[in-house]
């Protein structure tokens, strides 16, 4: 960790000013990150994001960077969220003989759990007097980042405001999924990996990969359903209500 710290400090001279700052400083807040994850014990509830987040933060605290800077600099970053998010489809394929045994209960599920996610966080927003806007940025709280991203756009919410619930709700979830799970007896991989993509898009999904193949595979599954069933009724909710 001093390695990547005292060759971070060596670039920055060099980097300033250039999208190329924002990069290493993504790269290597993440590197560090992981590195410090397992000194930690592996809380499900601090997951290497977050930690990145955080550090992230501090380093353009500390280097007077502004966050708009930032985000124009690092846009490319966010434009591969893309391809990785289809590259899913590569564990989804081979797991689909246990997928088609499952489609009919998985096609009834995600529509129903996609809609409620967004449901009740409009409702509770609404509730504790949020503004449109806010409502906006946290009804798609339960969608991968690429999908969300287009979504808030769509129906005038602020992307910044979406990235903190979606963060948020991706921790929330892999917690609660460690916690109650085997408490309320769902050993299934199967549905572990299903629950943890419906409602814990990307953070969800690398936890279900931690569990299993499988997991991984049909919380691909439900997280890439759950962002498709979203993209489409939720638009359509917020123009006629």
């Amino acid at each position: 960790m001093n390695d990547i710290a005292n060759r971070l400090n060596a670039l920055l001279p060099h980097l300033s000013g250039t999208p190329a700052l924002a990069i290493v400083l993504t790269i290597a807040a993440y590197l560090v990150s992981i590195r410090i994850f397992p000194r930690l014990g592996q809380p499900v509830w601090c997951p290497p994001v977050l930690l990145a987040s955080l550090l992230l933060a501090a380093a353009l605290v500390v280097l007077s960077i502004d966050h708009r800077e930032y985000a124009a600099s690092a846009s490319w970053i966010s434009f591969l969220l893309g391809p990785a998010t289809v590259a899913l489809g590569i564990p989804l394929y081979t797991q689909m003989r246990h997928i088609r045994a499952l489609w009919r209960p998985i096609v009834v599920t995600v529509p129903l759990a996609a809609t409620f996610a967004a449901i009740y966080a409009v409702v509770l927003a609404h509730w504790l007097g949020a503004n449109d806007e806010v409502i906006a940025s946290i009804a798609p709280k339960s969608v991968t980042a690429p999908i969300a991203i287009g979504i808030a756009e769509e129906i005038g919410g602020s992307v910044p405001l979406l990235m903190g619930g979606l963060l948020a709700t991706g921790i929330v979830t892999t917690l609660f999924v460690d916690l109650l799970a085997a408490r309320v007896g769902v050993t299934d991989h199967r549905l572990l990996g299903l629950t943890l993509g419906i409602n814990g898009h990307a953070i969800g999904t690398v936890r279900a990969f931690e569990i299993s193949p499988l997991a991984g595979a049909f919380a691909s599954l439900g997280m890439g359903l759950t962002g498709l069933f979203t993209a489409i009724l939720l638009p359509l909710v917020m123009l006629y209500s």
